[in-house]
């Protein structure tokens, strides 16, 4: 059981670093072109597609940038921890012995 949880939270704490990067990137105006950040945005999209729309993204255009803030990744980053956090006890629920 103690890997189980152990799964959880490594899988939890992977998608979390990689949606942190996509709101700093969008936020900072990355250039979409560039690999690594066309990457995050291909790998992160999966997980925001539930989330898309919920909240219009907020943009300013500057004279080189153009920053984004997406409130669906802070949205995703939060319900995705609450699953984590309710999976977790959940295996806390199985393993405690019945009275």
């Amino acid at each position: 059981m103690h890997r189980a949880r152990q799964a959880i939270y490594y899988v939890l704490g992977v998608l979390e670093v990689l949606l942190a990067f996509r709101l700093v990137f969008k936020l900072l105006g990355a250039n979409p072109s560039s690999g690594f950040v066309a990457f995050i945005y291909s790998i992160t999209s999966i997980f925001l597609a539930p989330f898309a729309g919920i909240f219009r993204p907020l943009i300013t255009e500057g004279f080189e940038t153009r920053a984004v803030f997406d409130p669906a990744t802070l949205i995703a980053m939060i319900v995705y921890a609450i699953i984590a956090y309710g999976l977790d006890r959940l295996i806390d629920i199985k393993r405690t012995p019945s009275e």
